[in-house]
């Protein structure tokens, strides 16, 4: 079964053809990230415009890579939420005047659930599962039982991970994106720093996380100008994967299941792979994480999650439009 896949939640316009929800035929890809580093972040309006159009060329792409016409497709899945209003409006518009314009089905996708799809792109999904969705706008913890059973466990309770380190890129100069700026600046401390920032813990029963005071924190001590740059990324960066391997213990204590995914744009990272994989090296856990380029937001993701809401029944009826703010946990038919 070939899916055309398309995100526009944000500042990527990118569309992909997935075979079964597991083989990609193409993965195409146009950033405005260039253009909205001038503001130091994404600025809505910006994103919408680009994405009307970017949407059109990615999507021709995608289909003449895969050497398939629109007719050889046999659904259209999109992201449909959360993200940007503008822009979510862009992909849904467009996904669904393909679906009318060739008869075919239109499958409306969460975001959050798409980046745990990117994992299927390497390897069947293993059951139960702990998930850990960490991106410049959501860092979610939840229990994945099964195709569209998730539970989720915690959520930021203010800041996300990525915005935190997005934060703290615009503070110490970098530019945007700020994760991998920050990552490749902390790269360059030659020894372990002894530099530290606190760590939000929320509580022994909390899986919960917090990232606002970290902010504040860092904002401090770059305003105190004693420090090292490199210093700094380093202990930001520490301080939120500490943050996040110290709850996914958490979780793990209390349900122990024998898998752990990770998706999301941060977890690109190289720190937070490292110390993830570590972690369950020393429990008994096999971790899953996919590489770094489908990490971030892409349509391949988008397309492999639609695939298996597809086998489930879900499809979008012609009135439905974007679904901004969306919880994760109403995929979940539980």
């Amino acid at each position: 079964m070939r899916i055309l896949g398309i995100e526009t939640s944000c500042d990527d316009t990118a569309a992909a053809v997935v075979e079964d929800g597991a083989r990609v035929l193409s993965a195409e890809r146009l950033s405005s990230a260039a253009l909205q580093a001038r503001f130091g972040g994404v600025v809505p309006e910006v994103a919408a415009r680009e994405h009307a159009v970017a949407i059109l060329p990615a999507v021709m792409a995608a289909l003449e890579t895969a050497e398939l016409a629109p007719s050889d497709l046999d659904a259209v899945a999109v992201t449909q939420g959360p993200g940007l209003l503008g822009a979510l409006l862009v992909g849904v518009s467009f996904a669904k005047a393909l679906g009318v314009a060739q008869n075919l089905p239109v499958i409306g996708v969460h975001h959050l659930e798409a980046h745990l799809y990117a994992n299927s792109l390497v390897a069947p999904i293993q059951f139960p599962a702990l998930a850990l969705i960490v991106s410049g706008g959501h860092t979610t913890l939840a229990y994945w039982r099964g195709h569209g059973d998730i539970q989720v466990l915690g959520e930021t309770r203010d800041d996300a991970a990525g915005e935190a380190l997005d934060k703290g890129a615009r503070l110490l100069g970098l530019g945007y994106p700020g994760g991998p700026a920050v990552e490749q600046l902390a790269q360059t401390v030659h020894s372990t720093p002894t530099l530290r920032l606190p760590v939000a813990r929320l509580g022994r029963d909390s899986l919960d996380f917090s990232f606002s005071g970290l902010k504040t924190a860092t904002e401090e001590m770059v305003r105190q100008g004693t420090y090292d740059p490199a210093d700094i990324a380093w202990a930001l960066e520490e301080a939120v994967v500490i943050a996040l391997v110290e709850t996914l213990d958490r979780a793990w204590q209390r349900y122990s299941p024998p898998h752990v995914y990770l998706a999301g744009g941060v977890s690109a990272n190289r720190r937070l792979r490292e110390a993830v994989a570590a972690w369950a090296g020393s429990h008994e856990v096999t971790v899953h994480m996919p590489p770094p380029h489908w990490c971030t937001d892409n349509g391949a993701m988008v397309a492999a999650a639609g695939y298996f809401r597809y086998q489930q029944g879900h499809r979008m009826a012609f009135d439905d439009g974007p679904k901004t703010p969306w919880a994760l946990q109403e995929v979940s038919p539980g």
